[in-house]
Protein backbone atom coordinates (compact mmCIF):
# COMPACT_ATOMS: atom_id res chain seq x y z
CA UNK A 1 0.00 0.00 0.00
CA UNK A 2 2.83 2.25 0.77
CA UNK A 3 4.20 1.71 -2.44
CA UNK A 4 1.29 2.44 -4.42
CA UNK A 5 1.13 5.92 -2.98
CA UNK A 6 4.78 6.70 -3.16
CA UNK A 7 4.36 5.81 -6.96
CA UNK A 8 1.15 7.91 -7.49
CA UNK A 9 3.04 10.71 -5.55
CA UNK A 10 6.33 10.70 -7.60
CA UNK A 11 3.70 10.59 -10.77
CA UNK A 12 1.59 13.22 -9.32
CA UNK A 13 4.70 15.56 -8.88
CA UNK A 14 6.21 14.58 -12.38
CA UNK A 15 3.11 15.44 -14.07
CA UNK A 16 2.85 18.60 -12.14
CA UNK A 17 6.11 19.76 -13.29
CA UNK A 18 5.72 18.70 -17.13
CA UNK A 19 2.13 20.96 -16.49
CA UNK A 20 4.15 23.58 -15.19
CA UNK A 21 7.29 23.85 -17.19
CA UNK A 22 4.59 23.68 -20.57
CA UNK A 23 2.37 26.29 -19.48
CA UNK A 24 5.27 28.14 -18.55
CA UNK A 25 6.88 28.34 -22.60
CA UNK A 26 3.15 28.88 -23.86
CA UNK A 27 2.61 32.14 -22.15
CA UNK A 28 2.93 35.08 -24.54
CA UNK A 29 5.96 37.58 -23.53
CA UNK A 30 5.34 40.19 -21.54
CA UNK A 31 5.07 44.20 -22.81
CA UNK A 32 8.50 45.54 -23.66
CA UNK A 33 10.13 48.69 -21.92
CA UNK A 34 7.95 51.52 -22.41
CA UNK A 35 8.81 53.76 -25.42
CA UNK A 36 10.75 57.00 -24.02
CA UNK A 37 7.99 59.66 -23.60
CA UNK A 38 8.02 63.05 -24.94
CA UNK A 39 9.23 65.86 -22.76
CA UNK A 40 7.87 65.93 -18.76
CA UNK A 41 7.76 61.80 -18.89
CA UNK A 42 4.02 60.47 -17.88
CA UNK A 43 2.64 63.65 -17.02
CA UNK A 44 3.14 65.56 -20.15
CA UNK A 45 -0.44 65.46 -20.79
CA UNK A 46 -1.60 67.51 -18.00
CA UNK A 47 -2.47 66.76 -14.43
CA UNK A 48 -4.06 63.43 -13.70
CA UNK A 49 -3.49 61.92 -17.08
CA UNK A 50 -0.82 58.84 -17.46
CA UNK A 51 0.24 57.09 -20.18
CA UNK A 52 -2.39 55.82 -22.27
CA UNK A 53 -4.83 58.57 -21.28
CA UNK A 54 -4.41 61.35 -23.74
CA UNK A 55 -5.32 62.33 -27.31
CA UNK A 56 -1.77 62.63 -27.97
CA UNK A 57 -0.90 58.50 -27.18
CA UNK A 58 -3.86 57.68 -29.38
CA UNK A 59 -2.71 59.21 -32.45
CA UNK A 60 0.68 57.46 -31.54
CA UNK A 61 -1.02 54.19 -31.30
CA UNK A 62 -2.98 54.47 -34.15
CA UNK A 63 0.79 55.21 -36.10
CA UNK A 64 2.40 52.63 -34.75
CA UNK A 65 -0.11 49.90 -36.03
CA UNK A 66 -0.33 51.93 -39.65
CA UNK A 67 3.22 51.36 -39.75
CA UNK A 68 3.53 47.30 -38.46
CA UNK A 69 0.66 47.07 -41.03
CA UNK A 70 2.56 48.81 -43.74
CA UNK A 71 5.90 46.32 -42.81
CA UNK A 72 3.57 42.88 -43.14
CA UNK A 73 1.66 44.28 -46.74
CA UNK A 74 5.41 45.11 -47.98
CA UNK A 75 7.66 42.34 -45.71
CA UNK A 76 8.63 40.46 -49.30
CA UNK A 77 10.69 43.09 -50.31
CA UNK A 78 14.02 42.74 -49.78
CA UNK A 79 16.30 46.00 -48.56
CA UNK A 80 19.38 45.84 -50.56
CA UNK A 81 22.59 47.19 -48.24
CA UNK A 82 23.78 49.69 -51.11
CA UNK A 83 20.80 50.59 -52.94
CA UNK A 84 22.56 51.47 -55.66
CA UNK A 85 20.25 54.46 -56.19
CA UNK A 86 20.82 57.28 -59.62
CA UNK A 87 19.47 60.78 -60.23
CA UNK A 88 16.09 59.60 -61.44
CA UNK A 89 15.54 57.21 -58.99
CA UNK A 90 16.01 59.78 -56.49
CA UNK A 91 13.52 61.77 -58.18
CA UNK A 92 11.01 59.74 -58.25
CA UNK A 93 11.41 58.61 -54.88
CA UNK A 94 10.31 62.33 -54.05
CA UNK A 95 7.70 62.80 -56.48
CA UNK A 96 6.36 59.66 -54.59
CA UNK A 97 6.81 61.07 -50.93
CA UNK A 98 5.26 64.53 -52.58
CA UNK A 99 2.07 62.05 -53.60
CA UNK A 100 2.46 59.59 -50.40
CA UNK A 101 1.98 62.97 -48.78
CA UNK A 102 -1.47 64.61 -51.10
CA UNK A 103 0.73 66.91 -52.56
CA UNK A 104 -0.17 66.88 -56.50
CA UNK A 105 1.03 70.45 -57.46
CA UNK A 106 5.35 70.76 -56.34
CA UNK A 107 7.74 68.89 -58.60
CA UNK A 108 10.93 67.85 -58.13
CA UNK A 109 13.75 69.41 -60.32
CA UNK A 110 17.36 69.83 -61.07
CA UNK A 111 17.97 65.91 -60.15
CA UNK A 112 22.10 65.38 -60.60
CA UNK A 113 24.85 63.73 -58.68
CA UNK A 114 26.68 66.47 -56.93
CA UNK A 115 29.89 64.42 -55.80
CA UNK A 116 29.28 61.50 -53.24
CA UNK A 117 25.66 62.27 -53.15
CA UNK A 118 22.39 62.90 -55.97
CA UNK A 119 21.01 67.04 -55.19
CA UNK A 120 16.81 67.55 -56.31
CA UNK A 121 14.88 70.49 -55.97
CA UNK A 122 11.51 70.76 -55.06
CA UNK A 123 9.84 73.71 -56.63
CA UNK A 124 6.06 74.98 -56.75
CA UNK A 125 3.91 74.57 -59.69
CA UNK A 126 5.49 77.30 -61.34
CA UNK A 127 8.96 76.43 -60.83
CA UNK A 128 10.10 78.25 -57.78
CA UNK A 129 12.48 76.47 -55.94
CA UNK A 130 11.16 75.76 -52.03
CA UNK A 131 14.47 73.84 -51.10
CA UNK A 132 17.27 71.88 -52.05
CA UNK A 133 17.66 68.29 -50.89
CA UNK A 134 20.51 65.55 -51.62
CA UNK A 135 19.91 61.60 -50.84
CA UNK A 136 22.54 59.20 -50.23
CA UNK A 137 22.77 56.79 -53.44
CA UNK A 138 23.67 53.54 -50.76
CA UNK A 139 21.46 54.28 -48.20
CA UNK A 140 18.73 56.84 -49.60
CA UNK A 141 19.07 58.93 -46.56
CA UNK A 142 17.81 62.46 -46.96
CA UNK A 143 19.72 65.69 -46.38
CA UNK A 144 18.25 69.46 -46.48
CA UNK A 145 20.89 71.78 -47.71
CA UNK A 146 20.55 75.74 -47.43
Amino acid sequence: MRKSIAIAAAAFLAGSITTGVLIAQAQPAGPGPMPPRGMGGPMAHGPGMGPGMGPADDRMGEHRAHRIEMMRAFALVHRAEDRKLTPPDAQKIAEAFLLWNGNHSWKVLNAKTEGDAIGFDLATAEGSVIAHFTMDPKTGRLARRA
